[in-house]
């Protein structure tokens, strides 16, 4: 039975994902199964060719639950890019000394909650651990912001807004000229940053 009051601090441990983790935890659903499939066939792939490192939250106690999986690369903010407007509101928050074309960003690639526990604030709790990661002084890269391409869904988009994420373009039209495609289909992801000195 999960309590209400889950933490991920206390009644888990980090670990790198990988294939002997998969077989020694209960069967993971995050009831995506696009995630899911990534997870289960790619995330080793993304590893192995330096594309992309997935970790996972397990349980401590037994049997071995996979609470949360998420997958982190390497990315950037390329200000040549944007609008004015946009670039003018990024640039803002950066000594002008130090203002440049890009600045270094880590891409959450992927994020699922074990359906198990949804609803118990662990995304926010995850969240929250990686923007302390990358504020950490053992922290091995500069890194400014923590992107992520959301799914443009009303629950996915305000999950992230409610933990400090802002959209990189205004709207979908200026996103979608942005990557040069049509207006009048909806897209399926939204561009949303953290800026981790804020």
């Amino acid at each position: 039975m999960i309590v209400e009051n889950f933490s991920l601090y206390r009644q888990c441990t980090l670990l790198p994902f990988n294939r002997e983790i998969l077989e020694n935890c209960s069967d993971f659903t995050c009831g995506n199964a696009e995630l899911d499939s990534f997870f289960y066939y790619d995330a080793d792939l993304y590893s192995k060719e330096l594309m992309g490192k997935t970790y996972c939250w397990i349980t401590e106690e037994k049997p071995y639950k996979i609470v949360a999986l998420f997958t982190l690369a390497n990315d950037s903010i390329k200000t040549l890019n944007l609008n004015n407007k946009t670039r003018n509101r990024l640039n803002r928050t950066i000594s002008n000394c130090k203002r440049g074309r890009s600045y270094p960003a880590v891409l959450i690639g992927r994020l699922g909650i074990n359906k198990s526990f949804q609803n118990k604030s662990i995304g926010s709790q995850l969240l929250h651990f990686i923007k302390d990661w990358f504020r950490h002084a053992s922290n091995k890269t500069g890194c400014r912001f923590i992107v992520v391409d959301a799914y443009n869904n009303g629950r996915t988009t305000k999950f992230y807004e409610r933990n400090n994420f802002r959209y990189l373009y205004d709207n979908e039209n200026e996103e979608c000229m942005q990557y040069k495609s049509s207006t009048t289909e909806n897209i399926s992801t939204r561009l949303m940053y953290f800026d981790l000195k804020l």
